[in-house]
């Protein structure tokens, strides 16, 4: 009879247990949401992220607050998620290439496959080659021209090594056997200002970062990724010779892998509403960029596939 008594007391704390749980689950969020961003401030990232939770809040009911982690290529502030409790109130704002890119370039100290699950893809991005108003480089033909007649003389600043500057501009490089001396910042904001205040000769970037620089007469924009010109003078990557899926950034989140499914589920449901709000897609059509919201179970499908494309890239990029 002890023994009956013991299963039907370890039976009813078991259903009270899940009852709480469920409960807490049924409540998320109780309190403010944590979006880290592993990069600087200024970059597309932070600009993204600041209309995500301007807005957001009305879905979730909570507050959405941005921290900026930048160090390491991203991963400073990836492996910081990665640590946090899978309870949904910290989250990752990261991109393809620290996603599921670096695994194959460094010793990671988190798996990103196994350590995370995609929340949302909430969009896409075609980068850019930009240089200052003033430089002597009117064409991207200029550009690759003068990177052939010195090597690793023109600077390019960028995000970081492996990072979503970097990789388009190895790509470019290798299309049209040049080199440029690459010189690395902790995000696209510091990489910018680093061409703004001539510590660059050329940098990358996302609509976003460049629109408000191209409104104001500062840089001048050589050529686009993507099938079709973003600007009717500037060419795409296909029309200077840079050819296949090159310099598209998807800006993912990610939550720590464990995080209870009704917790997934209320955030899925957020994105989900915000891409509807009128004035969410007002505010990121100031900025020059897409709302193409993937949900996670479908993102999930494209990492992999991303990941068995990157290992090609990699493999392709370190053995010239």
């Amino acid at each position: 009879m002890f023994t009956s008594f013991i299963k039907k007391v370890a039976l009813a704390g078991g259903l009270a247990t899940a009852a709480i749980a469920t409960t807490a689950a049924a409540d998320y969020p109780e309190k403010p949401i944590t979006m880290v961003i592993p990069f600087g401030a200024g970059g597309s990232h932070d600009l993204n992220a600041r209309v995500i939770t301007s807005t957001i809040p009305t879905y979730l009911e909570q507050a959405m607050i941005v921290r900026l982690t930048p160090g390491a290529g991203g991963q400073k502030g990836t492996q910081e998620v990665a640590n946090a409790p899978a309870d949904g109130y910290t989250l990752l704002f990261t991109h393809n290439y620290v996603d599921m890119l670096q695994q194959y370039v460094e010793n990671l100290p988190y798996d990103p496959i196994n350590d995370f699950i995609p929340i949302a893809r909430v969009n896409y991005a075609p980068i850019g080659v930009v240089v200052r108003a003033d430089s002597p480089f009117q064409t991207f033909e200029d550009l690759i021209a003068a990177a052939g007649e010195k090597p690793g003389a023109i600077r390019m600043s960028h995000s970081g090594n492996w990072g979503a500057l970097f990789v388009p501009a190895a790509q470019v490089m290798q299309a049209h056997d040049v080199s440029l001396n690459l010189v690395p910042y902790q995000g696209g904001g510091p990489a910018m200002q680093a061409l703004l205040s001539g510590d660059a000769d050329v940098t990358m970037g996302f609509p976003s970062t460049l629109s408000a620089q191209i409104e104001a007469g500062e840089v001048r924009l050589l050529a686009t990724a993507g099938p079709e010109r973003l600007y009717d003078d500037v060419p795409t990557f296909a029309e200077v010779g840079v050819e296949g899926d090159v310099g598209f950034m998807h800006r993912v989140l990610l939550a720590p892998a464990g995080t209870p499914d009704d917790v997934v589920a209320t955030l899925t449901q957020a994105f989900a509403d915000l891409i509807e709000d009128r004035t969410f897609s007002r505010m990121m059509g100031r900025l020059n960029e897409t709302i193409e919201l993937l949900d996670g179970p479908t993102y999930q499908a494209m990492r992999e596939e991303q990941s068995a494309a990157y290992k090609t890239l990699v493999e392709q990029l370190t053995s010239q």
